[in-house]
This record gives structure tokens, sequence and C-alpha cells, in this order.
């Protein structure tokens, strides 16, 4: 009798094993004449920017004061999403994260843009969910694990800046502790316990893999106006500077004060005459081909982004960039190509995805855009593009008789 049950299981799982493998290699099959009809909306700028720095991100430390005062980083806030899903108001947000920063000695500028990149931008999509007040991704280790929930915006900030506290500091917070995970680092993680002191050594710590992972958060930060001593306009840079770095670095900043005005001609020129003094500027080559994308200058912006992906290989916004301007010059295998560079270095950067699916529907490569357009949506859950996109490319699926 038991062998017989034996067999009996054995052939009801091989045979649902077969009909699950068939199912998920099942092409889906779609109405020709709907598809005619429907457009797929391609995902547009995500990164900006940025000021213009020489200075290395792994010597930007975690402990510190803020250069980015509280109410320019609200407008940063909401200059990338003007309804962000937080329980109070930016403003309270912000406040939260400077008052706990300067009772630990965290840096509450770039505490946010981790928060940002977290949340993005508190559009979330994730495993975490708004309701947590959650900014960082504590607890949540994949696998739909949601992680931790705090009762107010403030704990969830004061969280944060205790878990950012474990990592460089082994004094004990000010307050009473309220971040779950911070005796675990404590006591079962001596090898990182207080010896972290950078941004950039959270890259595997933090976040795993985590490659470019505190490179993103100052990149973000430097959007928002970090790092920018130099003065923009009203002086001659010839005279104030007699370090070649120094102009390339101040003419870079002055291009991007009229990049940020909508005078992209003059943006330019001072770009360009940054790189005759520094042709190897990352960040001036980056601004140079989102400024040469306004101006149409489509060839040459496509030349800046190959120049600066070959200086920062592993930096995904350039392979996004590239990719996107790649879409619209019908230069499709390329796209795709790139948009998959930037998902290896971060994973989770749903608007790739979008583009990789769009890109494949205007390639009429049909199977292979709503493979794509499902992973996006798997991303992020509350994208409006790609939520937008899938419902739309649904409606085109040929339905069973």
């Amino acid at each position: 009798m038991k062998k017989i049950l034996a067999l009996m299981t054995a052939i009801f799982f091989t045979v649902a094993f077969v009909g699950c493998a068939f199912a998920a290699g099942e092409k889906v099959k779609f109405d020709k004449k709907i598809l005619k009809q429907t457009e797929l909306v391609a995902s547009g700028e995500i990164f900006s920017p940025g000021t213009v720095m020489k200075i290395n991100p792994g010597e930007i430390t975690i402990f510190g004061d803020p250069e980015i005062s509280q109410e320019d980083m609200v407008k940063y806030i909401k200059k990338r999403n003007p309804n962000p899903k937080i329980n109070c108001t930016v403003e309270e947000l912000v406040g939260y994260y400077y008052a706990e920063g300067k009772r630990e000695g965290i840096r509450p500028d770039i505490a946010i843009c981790q928060a940002i990149k977290e949340t993005g931008t508190w559009n979330y999509g994730g495993d975490v969910s708004p309701a947590q007040n959650n900014y960082c991704g504590l607890g949540a280790i994949g696998n739909k694990v949601a992680g931790a929930v705090f009762a107010t915006p403030e704990i969830g900030a004061r969280a944060h800046i205790q878990h950012l506290l474990a990592y460089t500091s082994k004094r004990r917070p000010r307050t009473e502790i309220v971040d779950p995970r911070y005796e675990l680092i404590a006591t079962a993680r001596s090898q990182i316990f207080g010896k972290v002191l950078t941004w950039t050594g959270l890259n595997g710590v933090w976040a795993v893999p985590g490659h470019h992972y505190g490179e993103d958060i100052i990149n973000l930060w430097q959007q928002a106006g970090g790092y920018n001593k130099t003065k923009i306009r009203g002086e001659n840079i010839e005279e104030t500077f007699s370090d070649p770095s120094a102009r390339a670095e101040a003419y870079g900043n002055r291009g991007l004060s009229y990049y940020n005005d909508g005078e992209y001609k003059i943006a330019l020129e001072n770009f360009e005459t940054a790189l005759k003094y520094d042709s190897n500027f990352p960040d001036i080559i980056f601004n140079l081909a989102m400024t040469q994308e306004k101006l149409k200058k489509f060839d040459d912006a496509l030349k800046s982004y190959d120049k600066f992906i070959e200086l920062v290989p592993d930096d995904e916004k350039g392979y996004y960039n590239r990719g996107r301007l790649e879409t619209e010059m019908k230069k499709y295998t390329a796209a795709i190509k790139d948009f998959q560079s930037a998902l290896k270095i971060e994973d989770r950067l749903a608007d790739a995805q979008n583009n990789i699916a769009v890109t494949y529907f205007r390639m009429k490569k049909y199977n292979e855009a709503w493979d794509a357009m499902q992973k996006a949506a798997e991303i992020n859950t509350t994208n409006k593009t790609i939520n937008e996109n899938k419902a739309r490319f649904e409606a085109c699926i040929k339905k069973k008789k």
C-alpha cells in the first residue's frame, strides 16, 4: 500500500511539475489589431546633473554637519516627488532628520539621500509600505519580508539615524533605542560595529551586494547641492583660481547653475570650457551629455555618455541615460544592452526594466516585452508609468474562449 501511495505521489508531482513548466514557458497570444493601436511610454529622466566635485566620495564621512539647508533639502525632495507617500509633511520629515542627526552627530542631509535611495523618494513599490514609517529598509531582507514598523515618522527617522550610529560609532544613542537591529549590530557584528566611517563603507554591508551603494547616495547628495563650495556666478574664474583643476570645477558648477535655469547654450559653453582644464572629469562629462540632449545634439550626447561610461564603468546612470537616448535614436539592440547593464549594477532600477519592455515592444518582440514588463512591475508595484503600461499591454492579450 505504501509503495502504491509513494508511486501515486511521485506521478502527481511529476504531472504538476510538467504542467507548471508548460505554463511558465507558454507564449502569450496577442490581438494584433489592438497592438497596432497601443503605445507604451518609456521612463524618462530619473538622474539629474549634479554638483561638480573633485572630492573622492570615499572620503565623505557619516559623521559631520550638514552642508545642505533644510529648506533646500525640502525643495529637492519635492522636485523629485511632488507627492511623497509619508505620514507627515516633507518639512516635518526633514526637520526630524536634522534634529536626530544633530543629536547623534550623523549627517542628516546625506542620511535623507540614503532614505531617498531606499524608498525611491517615498514612492515605495517594494516590500516596505508607507504605513511602516521605515525609511531605510530596516529588517527588510527581501523575499516579501516587509521589515520594521515605527509608530510615527519621527520614530522612523530616529531609528534610521541610530542604525547609522551603530555602524560608525560604539557610543550608545543619546535617546532610548528604537532601532530594532541596533543590538544585533552591537553584539553579533563586531567586524562592523562602530567601524564604518564613510558612506561608501556601507557597500556590501548595509546593502548586499551593494555595489556602488554609497556612491549612489553621494550622487543624490550632489544633485541636492552637496559640496557646492564654489561661487557660481559673478566672478572671474580665470583670476580667482590658478589651479586648473579648480577652474574645471568652477566652470562645471557655473554650467550647472545655468542648466538648472534652463539656459542650456550657456551651460554647454561652461561645461566645454571646464573640460579644457580637465578632460576626464566624470561629473562634468555627465552634465555635458544631459545638456547636449536638451539641445538635441544627440550624436554628441552619445559620445559624451560613451566617455562617462569609459571613466566610470560601475555607475548605472551612464548606462541608463545612454540606453534612453539610444531608444529614441532607434538603436534598440544597444539600448536593451545598456538597460541590462544598468540593472546589473542596480537591480531595483524598475525604470530600466520598463524601458527594456518598451524597446522590445517597439521592435515588435511582444513576448519578450511582456516578460520584461512583468519584471518591471515586480520590482516596483507603485510606479505609475509601469502600471499604466502593464494595463495597456494586458488589454492586448487575447482572451481564451
